[in-house]
């Protein structure tokens, strides 16, 4: 008997896995042109200011604003492989209105802006996750 689970182990492990198909996003729907900004464009930097400021304003009640950044660049370009949405992750440091510089990860994501037109962003500021949704450390906004 313990030939036989020998032998189907030695089966199984000599056997080609199945590979599913990639197809790329772009490819697959032609809406997708995977042509992000970069990390450090000022139209990506500005969305996350406005972002920012608007988030601590209106559910917060905080006068905190975002007034430099310092160091930012890209982590990862399409993490999860080509057949996902195009998306671009990036980090670096801010400075806030209360002087203090504080890590930022951020995605820049095709087709993810206001109604599914553009580019949209989504970020984090370490210390102003106020409701964990990328906790611990705004780690769970990179991938």
């Amino acid at each position: 008997m313990k030939w036989l689970a020998a032998f189907m182990t030695c089966v199984l492990l000599s056997t080609p896995t199945m590979a599913r198909e990639v197809t790329p996003a772009e490819q697959r729907d032609r809406s997708y042109n995977a042509n992000l900004p970069s990390c450090e464009d000022p139209m990506v930097l500005q969305d996350i200011v406005w972002g920012f400021a608007r988030k601590e304003s209106r559910f917060w009640d905080s006068s905190a604003e975002i007034v430099g950044f310092e160091r930012v660049g890209e982590v990862a370009w399409r993490p999860w492989g080509l057949d996902y949405i195009p998306r671009r992750f990036c980090s670096g440091t801010v400075i806030v209105s209360d002087g203090k510089k504080r890590r930022i990860n951020f995605s820049i994501r095709e087709k993810l802006g206001f109604i599914g037109i553009g580019w949209g962003t989504e970020s984090c500021v370490d210390g102003f996750d106020r409701d964990y949704s990328y906790a611990p450390h705004c780690k769970q906004a990179l991938p």
